[in-house]
Protein backbone atom coordinates (compact mmCIF):
# COMPACT_ATOMS: atom_id res chain seq x y z
CA UNK A 1 0.00 0.00 0.00
CA UNK A 2 1.76 3.53 -1.08
CA UNK A 3 2.48 5.77 1.75
CA UNK A 4 1.14 8.46 -0.55
CA UNK A 5 -2.53 7.23 -0.90
CA UNK A 6 -3.90 8.60 2.56
CA UNK A 7 -4.81 4.98 3.54
CA UNK A 8 -3.98 3.51 7.15
CA UNK A 9 -3.50 0.49 8.29
CA UNK A 10 -4.78 0.32 11.68
CA UNK A 11 -3.33 -3.25 12.21
CA UNK A 12 0.26 -2.66 13.35
CA UNK A 13 1.79 0.75 15.07
CA UNK A 14 0.75 3.63 17.52
CA UNK A 15 -3.06 2.83 18.43
CA UNK A 16 -3.94 6.28 19.35
CA UNK A 17 -1.51 7.97 16.98
CA UNK A 18 -3.76 6.03 14.09
CA UNK A 19 -6.76 6.45 16.05
CA UNK A 20 -6.68 10.40 15.59
CA UNK A 21 -5.41 10.63 12.35
CA UNK A 22 -8.32 8.57 11.03
CA UNK A 23 -10.77 10.25 13.60
CA UNK A 24 -10.13 13.92 12.81
CA UNK A 25 -11.10 13.72 8.76
CA UNK A 26 -13.83 11.88 10.18
CA UNK A 27 -14.98 14.18 12.43
CA UNK A 28 -14.31 17.38 9.77
CA UNK A 29 -16.41 15.63 7.55
CA UNK A 30 -19.19 14.98 10.14
CA UNK A 31 -19.10 18.53 10.92
CA UNK A 32 -19.25 19.64 7.34
CA UNK A 33 -22.52 17.22 6.75
CA UNK A 34 -23.85 18.65 9.75
CA UNK A 35 -23.58 22.06 8.61
CA UNK A 36 -26.35 21.42 5.46
CA UNK A 37 -29.01 21.58 7.50
CA UNK A 38 -27.36 24.19 10.33
CA UNK A 39 -26.77 26.52 6.95
CA UNK A 40 -30.03 26.12 6.53
CA UNK A 41 -31.42 26.59 9.48
CA UNK A 42 -29.28 29.75 10.26
CA UNK A 43 -30.47 31.29 6.76
CA UNK A 44 -33.98 30.83 7.36
CA UNK A 45 -33.51 32.37 10.94
CA UNK A 46 -31.96 35.61 9.78
CA UNK A 47 -34.93 36.31 6.63
CA UNK A 48 -37.69 33.96 7.75
CA UNK A 49 -40.20 33.22 10.65
CA UNK A 50 -41.05 31.56 13.37
CA UNK A 51 -43.03 29.11 10.79
CA UNK A 52 -40.20 28.76 8.67
CA UNK A 53 -37.98 27.65 11.32
CA UNK A 54 -40.23 25.59 12.86
CA UNK A 55 -40.67 23.53 9.38
CA UNK A 56 -37.27 23.54 8.19
CA UNK A 57 -36.08 22.19 11.96
CA UNK A 58 -38.51 19.30 11.69
CA UNK A 59 -37.93 18.71 8.31
CA UNK A 60 -34.20 18.44 8.20
CA UNK A 61 -34.62 16.34 11.46
CA UNK A 62 -36.15 13.89 9.39
CA UNK A 63 -33.71 14.01 6.35
CA UNK A 64 -30.78 13.66 8.88
CA UNK A 65 -32.88 10.69 10.41
CA UNK A 66 -33.38 8.97 6.36
CA UNK A 67 -29.02 9.93 6.21
CA UNK A 68 -28.57 8.43 9.24
CA UNK A 69 -30.20 4.78 8.23
CA UNK A 70 -28.71 5.07 5.47
CA UNK A 71 -25.27 5.58 6.42
CA UNK A 72 -25.98 3.05 9.37
CA UNK A 73 -26.39 0.30 6.57
CA UNK A 74 -23.69 0.85 5.06
CA UNK A 75 -22.02 0.60 8.32
CA UNK A 76 -21.93 -3.11 6.82
CA UNK A 77 -20.17 -2.07 3.90
CA UNK A 78 -17.18 -0.49 5.78
CA UNK A 79 -16.62 -3.67 8.40
CA UNK A 80 -17.02 -5.94 5.55
CA UNK A 81 -14.30 -4.23 3.17
CA UNK A 82 -12.19 -3.36 6.48
CA UNK A 83 -12.48 -6.89 7.52
CA UNK A 84 -11.34 -8.27 3.67
CA UNK A 85 -8.61 -5.62 3.13
CA UNK A 86 -7.16 -6.69 7.27
CA UNK A 87 -7.39 -10.47 5.75
CA UNK A 88 -5.40 -9.06 2.72
CA UNK A 89 -8.37 -10.10 0.21
CA UNK A 90 -8.04 -7.06 -2.09
CA UNK A 91 -10.44 -8.90 -4.63
CA UNK A 92 -13.46 -10.07 -2.17
CA UNK A 93 -12.95 -5.95 -1.21
CA UNK A 94 -14.12 -5.35 -4.78
CA UNK A 95 -17.34 -8.01 -5.04
CA UNK A 96 -18.56 -6.07 -1.52
CA UNK A 97 -18.17 -2.41 -3.48
CA UNK A 98 -19.91 -3.76 -6.03
CA UNK A 99 -22.83 -5.22 -4.37
CA UNK A 100 -23.30 -2.13 -2.04
CA UNK A 101 -23.38 0.05 -5.38
CA UNK A 102 -26.42 -2.21 -6.94
CA UNK A 103 -28.10 -2.61 -3.12
CA UNK A 104 -28.18 1.11 -2.44
CA UNK A 105 -29.29 1.70 -5.64
CA UNK A 106 -32.39 -0.27 -5.49
CA UNK A 107 -33.11 0.99 -1.90
CA UNK A 108 -32.22 4.90 -2.96
CA UNK A 109 -35.25 4.34 -5.94
CA UNK A 110 -37.55 2.73 -3.53
CA UNK A 111 -36.82 5.39 -0.86
CA UNK A 112 -37.93 8.39 -3.44
CA UNK A 113 -41.08 7.06 -4.42
CA UNK A 114 -42.29 6.94 -0.81
CA UNK A 115 -41.01 9.89 0.68
CA UNK A 116 -42.46 12.16 -2.02
CA UNK A 117 -45.74 10.59 -1.59
CA UNK A 118 -45.98 10.51 1.99
CA UNK A 119 -44.43 13.92 2.55
CA UNK A 120 -48.13 15.05 3.91
CA UNK A 121 -48.51 11.83 6.04
CA UNK A 122 -44.93 12.41 7.68
CA UNK A 123 -45.72 15.96 8.32
CA UNK A 124 -49.20 15.25 10.13
CA UNK A 125 -47.58 12.47 12.07
CA UNK A 126 -44.71 14.75 13.28
CA UNK A 127 -47.45 16.95 14.80
CA UNK A 128 -46.06 20.43 12.78
CA UNK A 129 -47.61 23.74 14.09
CA UNK A 130 -50.21 24.37 11.51
CA UNK A 131 -48.24 27.83 10.54
CA UNK A 132 -46.10 25.20 9.22
CA UNK A 133 -47.05 22.53 7.48
CA UNK A 134 -47.22 23.78 3.99
CA UNK A 135 -43.58 24.64 4.62
CA UNK A 136 -42.60 21.54 5.92
CA UNK A 137 -44.26 19.56 2.99
CA UNK A 138 -42.46 21.72 0.60
CA UNK A 139 -38.93 21.26 2.41
CA UNK A 140 -39.25 17.34 2.87
CA UNK A 141 -40.39 16.77 -1.01
CA UNK A 142 -37.41 18.88 -2.40
CA UNK A 143 -35.12 16.72 -0.36
CA UNK A 144 -36.62 13.71 -1.17
CA UNK A 145 -35.56 14.08 -4.31
CA UNK A 146 -32.06 13.92 -3.96
CA UNK A 147 -32.27 10.56 -2.04
CA UNK A 148 -30.30 8.72 -4.55
CA UNK A 149 -27.48 11.68 -4.65
CA UNK A 150 -27.35 11.10 -0.38
CA UNK A 151 -27.05 7.07 -0.98
CA UNK A 152 -24.50 8.07 -3.73
CA UNK A 153 -22.24 10.03 -0.99
CA UNK A 154 -22.63 7.76 1.68
CA UNK A 155 -21.82 4.31 -0.09
CA UNK A 156 -18.29 5.85 -1.85
CA UNK A 157 -17.82 7.33 1.73
CA UNK A 158 -18.07 3.84 3.15
CA UNK A 159 -15.76 2.08 0.95
CA UNK A 160 -13.23 4.97 1.83
CA UNK A 161 -13.41 4.73 5.47
CA UNK A 162 -13.35 0.74 4.94
CA UNK A 163 -10.01 0.63 3.48
CA UNK A 164 -8.61 3.77 6.17
CA UNK A 165 -9.36 6.45 3.64
CA UNK A 166 -10.91 9.53 5.84
CA UNK A 167 -9.33 12.18 3.93
CA UNK A 168 -11.09 11.92 0.56
CA UNK A 169 -14.69 12.10 1.71
CA UNK A 170 -13.78 15.24 4.45
CA UNK A 171 -12.77 17.04 0.80
CA UNK A 172 -16.04 15.82 -0.73
CA UNK A 173 -18.38 17.14 2.00
CA UNK A 174 -16.02 20.17 2.18
CA UNK A 175 -17.27 20.42 -1.47
CA UNK A 176 -20.71 20.37 -0.72
CA UNK A 177 -20.76 23.00 2.47
CA UNK A 178 -19.24 25.48 0.16
CA UNK A 179 -21.59 24.98 -2.21
CA UNK A 180 -24.61 24.55 0.16
CA UNK A 181 -23.85 28.22 1.82
CA UNK A 182 -23.24 29.69 -1.66
CA UNK A 183 -27.16 28.14 -2.41
CA UNK A 184 -28.39 29.38 0.93
CA UNK A 185 -27.05 32.93 0.24
CA UNK A 186 -28.71 32.88 -3.11
CA UNK A 187 -31.93 31.19 -2.83
CA UNK A 188 -33.04 32.13 0.54
CA UNK A 189 -31.19 35.80 1.38
CA UNK A 190 -31.50 36.74 -2.08
CA UNK A 191 -34.22 35.44 -4.07
CA UNK A 192 -36.25 34.97 -0.92
CA UNK A 193 -37.43 31.22 -1.81
CA UNK A 194 -37.83 31.39 1.75
CA UNK A 195 -37.70 26.98 3.15
CA UNK A 196 -37.91 25.94 -0.97
CA UNK A 197 -34.74 27.90 -1.31
CA UNK A 198 -32.59 26.04 1.71
CA UNK A 199 -34.09 22.58 0.68
CA UNK A 200 -32.77 23.23 -3.41
CA UNK A 201 -29.55 24.32 -2.07
CA UNK A 202 -28.64 21.16 0.08
CA UNK A 203 -29.86 19.07 -2.90
CA UNK A 204 -27.61 21.20 -5.08
CA UNK A 205 -24.84 20.87 -2.70
CA UNK A 206 -24.91 17.19 -2.41
CA UNK A 207 -25.17 16.83 -6.61
CA UNK A 208 -21.95 18.69 -6.56
CA UNK A 209 -20.37 16.10 -4.40
CA UNK A 210 -20.90 13.47 -5.69
CA UNK A 211 -20.28 14.65 -8.92
CA UNK A 212 -16.59 15.63 -7.67
CA UNK A 213 -16.37 12.20 -6.04
CA UNK A 214 -16.67 10.49 -9.23
CA UNK A 215 -14.44 12.58 -10.81
CA UNK A 216 -11.53 12.09 -7.92
CA UNK A 217 -11.96 8.72 -7.62
CA UNK A 218 -11.41 7.90 -11.12
CA UNK A 219 -8.00 9.10 -11.20
CA UNK A 220 -7.01 7.53 -7.97
CA UNK A 221 -6.01 4.30 -6.60
CA UNK A 222 -7.53 1.90 -3.82
CA UNK A 223 -6.37 -1.26 -2.18
CA UNK A 224 -9.20 -3.00 -3.68
CA UNK A 225 -9.51 -4.92 -7.15
CA UNK A 226 -12.91 -3.45 -8.67
CA UNK A 227 -14.36 -2.90 -12.20
CA UNK A 228 -17.34 -1.65 -12.94
CA UNK A 229 -18.28 -5.59 -14.36
CA UNK A 230 -18.19 -6.20 -10.19
CA UNK A 231 -21.40 -4.08 -10.54
CA UNK A 232 -23.65 -6.89 -9.36
CA UNK A 233 -25.13 -9.01 -6.63
CA UNK A 234 -22.65 -11.44 -5.12
CA UNK A 235 -24.97 -13.54 -3.09
CA UNK A 236 -22.36 -14.06 -0.04
CA UNK A 237 -21.00 -10.74 0.16
CA UNK A 238 -24.86 -9.57 0.16
CA UNK A 239 -25.75 -11.66 3.14
CA UNK A 240 -22.57 -10.42 5.12
CA UNK A 241 -23.43 -6.66 4.24
CA UNK A 242 -26.86 -7.28 5.42
CA UNK A 243 -26.30 -9.06 8.18
CA UNK A 244 -23.95 -6.90 9.81
CA UNK A 245 -25.71 -3.57 7.80
CA UNK A 246 -29.74 -4.15 9.26
CA UNK A 247 -29.59 -4.90 12.66
CA UNK A 248 -27.47 -1.63 12.63
CA UNK A 249 -29.78 0.78 10.16
CA UNK A 250 -32.90 -0.98 12.40
CA UNK A 251 -30.81 0.29 15.68
CA UNK A 252 -30.73 3.54 14.02
CA UNK A 253 -34.04 4.10 13.07
CA UNK A 254 -35.00 3.20 16.00
CA UNK A 255 -33.10 5.70 17.78
CA UNK A 256 -34.28 8.55 15.00
CA UNK A 257 -37.51 7.50 15.02
CA UNK A 258 -37.74 8.22 18.77
CA UNK A 259 -36.13 11.66 18.57
CA UNK A 260 -38.70 12.16 15.75
CA UNK A 261 -41.33 11.63 18.77
CA UNK A 262 -40.13 13.55 21.15
CA UNK A 263 -40.22 16.59 18.35
CA UNK A 264 -43.87 15.04 17.85
CA UNK A 265 -44.18 15.68 21.82
CA UNK A 266 -42.52 18.94 21.70
CA UNK A 267 -44.67 20.54 18.67
CA UNK A 268 -47.61 19.83 20.73
CA UNK A 269 -46.41 22.00 23.35
CA UNK A 270 -46.74 25.39 21.06
CA UNK A 271 -44.74 27.31 17.92
CA UNK A 272 -42.30 28.37 20.03
CA UNK A 273 -41.13 25.30 22.16
CA UNK A 274 -41.10 23.74 18.14
CA UNK A 275 -38.80 26.13 16.89
CA UNK A 276 -36.43 26.64 20.70
CA UNK A 277 -36.49 22.70 19.86
CA UNK A 278 -35.62 22.86 16.09
CA UNK A 279 -32.42 25.47 16.92
CA UNK A 280 -31.26 23.09 19.83
CA UNK A 281 -31.19 19.80 17.69
CA UNK A 282 -29.18 21.64 14.94
CA UNK A 283 -26.55 22.36 17.98
CA UNK A 284 -27.06 19.09 19.35
CA UNK A 285 -26.19 17.78 15.61
CA UNK A 286 -23.01 19.31 16.49
CA UNK A 287 -22.48 18.52 19.81
CA UNK A 288 -22.57 14.83 18.93
CA UNK A 289 -20.12 14.57 16.18
CA UNK A 290 -17.32 13.56 18.03
CA UNK A 291 -18.94 10.83 19.59
CA UNK A 292 -20.22 9.85 15.83
CA UNK A 293 -16.71 10.43 14.67
CA UNK A 294 -15.07 8.37 17.55
CA UNK A 295 -17.69 5.21 16.85
CA UNK A 296 -17.07 5.20 12.69
CA UNK A 297 -13.17 5.30 13.98
CA UNK A 298 -13.72 2.34 16.09
CA UNK A 299 -15.51 0.40 13.79
CA UNK A 300 -13.17 0.71 11.00
CA UNK A 301 -9.97 -0.16 13.35
CA UNK A 302 -11.68 -3.11 15.22
CA UNK A 303 -12.71 -4.31 11.72
CA UNK A 304 -9.42 -4.35 10.28
CA UNK A 305 -7.93 -6.22 13.31
CA UNK A 306 -10.38 -8.52 13.78
CA UNK A 307 -10.06 -9.74 9.93
CA UNK A 308 -6.11 -9.86 10.77
CA UNK A 309 -6.59 -12.00 13.82
CA UNK A 310 -5.68 -9.50 16.45
CA UNK A 311 -8.48 -9.25 18.88
CA UNK A 312 -6.24 -8.08 21.80
CA UNK A 313 -5.01 -4.80 19.69
CA UNK A 314 -8.98 -4.28 18.70
CA UNK A 315 -9.82 -4.10 22.94
CA UNK A 316 -7.28 -1.83 23.03
CA UNK A 317 -8.07 0.67 20.24
CA UNK A 318 -11.50 0.62 21.94
CA UNK A 319 -10.22 1.37 25.42
CA UNK A 320 -7.98 4.32 23.92
CA UNK A 321 -11.01 5.67 21.65
CA UNK A 322 -13.56 6.09 24.77
CA UNK A 323 -10.78 7.27 27.17
CA UNK A 324 -10.10 9.88 24.22
CA UNK A 325 -13.59 10.77 23.45
CA UNK A 326 -14.59 11.33 27.13
CA UNK A 327 -11.96 13.91 27.43
CA UNK A 328 -13.15 15.69 24.75
CA UNK A 329 -16.85 15.34 25.59
CA UNK A 330 -15.96 16.95 29.40
CA UNK A 331 -15.68 20.26 27.15
CA UNK A 332 -18.53 19.97 25.36
CA UNK A 333 -20.70 19.39 27.95
CA UNK A 334 -19.67 23.01 29.71
CA UNK A 335 -20.19 24.72 26.47
CA UNK A 336 -24.12 23.02 25.91
CA UNK A 337 -24.49 23.91 29.83
CA UNK A 338 -23.42 27.26 30.19
CA UNK A 339 -23.32 28.34 26.67
CA UNK A 340 -26.39 27.03 25.56
CA UNK A 341 -28.02 30.60 24.56
CA UNK A 342 -25.32 32.64 23.26
CA UNK A 343 -24.74 29.46 21.10
CA UNK A 344 -28.57 29.23 19.85
CA UNK A 345 -28.46 33.00 19.05
CA UNK A 346 -26.17 31.97 16.29
CA UNK A 347 -29.70 30.59 14.42
CA UNK A 348 -31.60 33.31 15.29
CA UNK A 349 -32.60 36.48 17.10
CA UNK A 350 -35.90 35.87 18.59
CA UNK A 351 -35.39 35.87 22.24
CA UNK A 352 -38.33 33.51 22.82
CA UNK A 353 -37.16 31.35 20.69
CA UNK A 354 -33.49 31.22 22.03
CA UNK A 355 -34.51 30.98 25.81
CA UNK A 356 -36.28 27.76 24.56
CA UNK A 357 -33.46 26.01 22.90
CA UNK A 358 -30.99 26.99 25.57
CA UNK A 359 -33.30 25.26 27.92
CA UNK A 360 -33.38 22.31 26.17
CA UNK A 361 -29.74 22.25 25.93
CA UNK A 362 -29.38 22.52 29.71
CA UNK A 363 -30.99 19.03 30.44
CA UNK A 364 -29.08 17.34 27.20
CA UNK A 365 -25.95 17.99 28.05
CA UNK A 366 -24.92 15.70 30.27
CA UNK A 367 -25.23 13.27 27.56
CA UNK A 368 -21.80 14.73 26.27
CA UNK A 369 -19.83 13.28 29.12
CA UNK A 370 -21.69 9.90 28.38
CA UNK A 371 -22.10 9.26 24.69
CA UNK A 372 -18.48 8.84 23.84
CA UNK A 373 -18.65 5.46 26.25
CA UNK A 374 -21.81 4.30 24.38
CA UNK A 375 -20.42 4.87 21.13
CA UNK A 376 -17.59 3.28 21.49
CA UNK A 377 -19.01 0.41 22.47
CA UNK A 378 -21.24 0.26 19.53
CA UNK A 379 -18.29 0.78 17.30
CA UNK A 380 -16.70 -2.17 18.95
CA UNK A 381 -19.40 -4.57 18.36
CA UNK A 382 -20.04 -2.80 14.77
CA UNK A 383 -16.24 -3.97 14.13
CA UNK A 384 -16.83 -7.48 15.45
CA UNK A 385 -19.70 -7.89 13.14
CA UNK A 386 -21.41 -8.69 15.96
CA UNK A 387 -24.63 -6.10 15.50
CA UNK A 388 -27.46 -7.90 16.88
CA UNK A 389 -26.48 -6.42 20.32
CA UNK A 390 -26.20 -3.00 18.99
CA UNK A 391 -29.79 -2.95 17.64
CA UNK A 392 -31.09 -4.43 21.17
CA UNK A 393 -29.64 -1.77 22.99
CA UNK A 394 -30.99 1.01 20.34
CA UNK A 395 -34.43 -0.39 20.73
CA UNK A 396 -34.93 -1.04 24.04
CA UNK A 397 -32.98 2.43 24.55
CA UNK A 398 -35.27 4.23 22.17
CA UNK A 399 -38.63 2.95 23.27
CA UNK A 400 -38.51 1.39 26.79
CA UNK A 401 -36.30 4.75 28.13
CA UNK A 402 -36.48 7.85 25.76
CA UNK A 403 -39.63 7.81 24.70
CA UNK A 404 -41.54 7.01 28.04
CA UNK A 405 -39.19 9.39 29.94
CA UNK A 406 -39.73 12.00 27.02
CA UNK A 407 -43.55 11.60 27.61
CA UNK A 408 -43.41 11.70 30.98
CA UNK A 409 -41.37 14.87 31.19
CA UNK A 410 -43.28 16.90 28.93
CA UNK A 411 -46.71 16.78 31.07
CA UNK A 412 -45.41 17.46 34.22
CA UNK A 413 -46.68 20.38 35.80
CA UNK A 414 -44.76 23.57 34.46
CA UNK A 415 -42.40 21.84 32.51
CA UNK A 416 -39.81 23.23 30.17
CA UNK A 417 -38.27 21.82 27.49
CA UNK A 418 -35.09 21.59 29.65
CA UNK A 419 -36.72 18.53 31.68
CA UNK A 420 -37.78 16.87 28.44
CA UNK A 421 -33.75 16.93 27.69
CA UNK A 422 -33.04 14.96 30.58
CA UNK A 423 -34.48 11.92 28.53
CA UNK A 424 -31.11 11.77 26.37
CA UNK A 425 -28.55 10.87 29.26
CA UNK A 426 -31.00 9.10 31.35
CA UNK A 427 -31.09 6.39 27.95
CA UNK A 428 -27.71 6.83 27.39
CA UNK A 429 -26.59 5.37 31.24
CA UNK A 430 -29.29 2.50 29.98
CA UNK A 431 -26.91 1.66 26.99
CA UNK A 432 -24.15 1.87 29.04
CA UNK A 433 -25.26 -0.66 31.49
CA UNK A 434 -26.44 -2.52 28.68
CA UNK A 435 -22.93 -2.97 27.10
CA UNK A 436 -21.55 -3.60 30.14
CA UNK A 437 -23.76 -6.56 30.65
CA UNK A 438 -22.98 -8.01 27.38
CA UNK A 439 -19.14 -7.48 27.71
CA UNK A 440 -19.52 -9.76 31.26
CA UNK A 441 -21.71 -11.93 29.13
CA UNK A 442 -19.25 -12.42 26.56
CA UNK A 443 -16.43 -13.14 28.69
CA UNK A 444 -17.90 -15.89 30.73
CA UNK A 445 -19.08 -17.57 27.39
CA UNK A 446 -15.42 -17.27 26.30
CA UNK A 447 -13.80 -18.57 29.64
CA UNK A 448 -16.10 -21.80 29.64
Amino acid sequence: MAADKKEISFVEGSIFGFLIRFAIPVLGALILQAAYGAVDLLVVGQFGDASSISAVGTGSSFMQMVTFVITSLAMGSTVMIGQHIGEGKPRQAGKTVGTSIVLFAVIGIAMTVLLELGAGSIVQILKVPEESVDKAILYLRICSGGILIIIAYNVISSVLRGVGNANLPLLFVGIACVVNIAGDLLFVAVLRMDVAGAALATVLAQLVSVIASIFVLRKGQLPIEFSLSDCRIYGDELKKILNIGIPIAIQETMVQISFLVINSIINGMGLMPSAGYGVAQKLVSFIMLVPSAVMQSVSAFVAQNIGAGKKERARRGYLTAMITGCSVGVLIFLAGFFGGGLMSSIFTNDPDVIAQSAAYLKGFSGDCLLTCVLFSSIGYFNGCGKSIPVMLQGITAAFCVRIPVSVLMSRLPNTSLMMVGFAAPISTIYGIIFFIICFVWMGKKKAK
